[in-house]
């Protein structure tokens, strides 16, 4: 399949895309935290994938170097934003709406408001994590990757990996232990 990509297969390129799109949109998703945007920087991942096949040396397998590009296209759209968290809402990440909550039998409004600020202050806690604790953390709890696969994504050492993971859950807890206090 790779040589055929890098002879410009169109059908090899579409049967990549199809294999892949959904697993890039998805993380796209959880790093964007919008359905529109993940979907944007998922047609320029793939761009990017077809722009620069030619310099694929096949050291990590295909959708390593795949969720690489992701990641740092997500990255990217983040900077481009002004946006130095990718948390900003975690509440949107878990869907909360509400009134049309309330509407469909769930908690009264003030309940869900109430929610709605727990879930911020939580959402901010994933804010003050540095950079690549945040994305080490969201590669693992919330995309599912291993270490391994997480270092090879982020270029790094699976040990770094480990501690990058093992620091953010220990602020994330502390930080959640304090919150919960409240």
């Amino acid at each position: 399949m790779i040589q055929k990509l890098k002879s410009n297969d169109r059908e090899a390129f579409n049967e990549l895309v199809a294999l892949y799109k959904n697993s890039v949109i998805n993380t796209c998703y959880r790093f964007l935290l919008d359905k529109q945007d993940a979907e944007d920087i998922s047609q320029e991942v793939f761009i990017e994938v077809y722009q620069s096949i030619h310099s694929f040396r096949g050291e990590a397998k295909i959708s390593t170097w795949i969720y690489r590009i992701t990641v740092t296209k997500c990255l990217d759209e983040i900077k481009k934003r002004q946006r130095k968290k990718r948390f900003a809402s975690i509440s949107k990440l878990l869907h909360i709406d509400d009134v049309g909550h309330w509407l469909a039998g769930g908690k009264m409004p003030d309940q869900s408001i109430q929610e709605n600020e727990k879930m911020e202050e939580i959402g901010s806690v994933l804010d003050r994590l540095p950079e690549n604790q945040r994305v080490a953390f969201t590669l693992s709890k919330i995309d599912g990757f291993n270490n391994t696969e997480i270092a090879e994504i982020m270029n790094t050492t699976t040990i770094a990996v480990e501690s990058l993971v093992y620091r953010a859950k220990k602020k994330v807890a502390t930080q959640l232990e304090i919150i919960l206090k409240k």
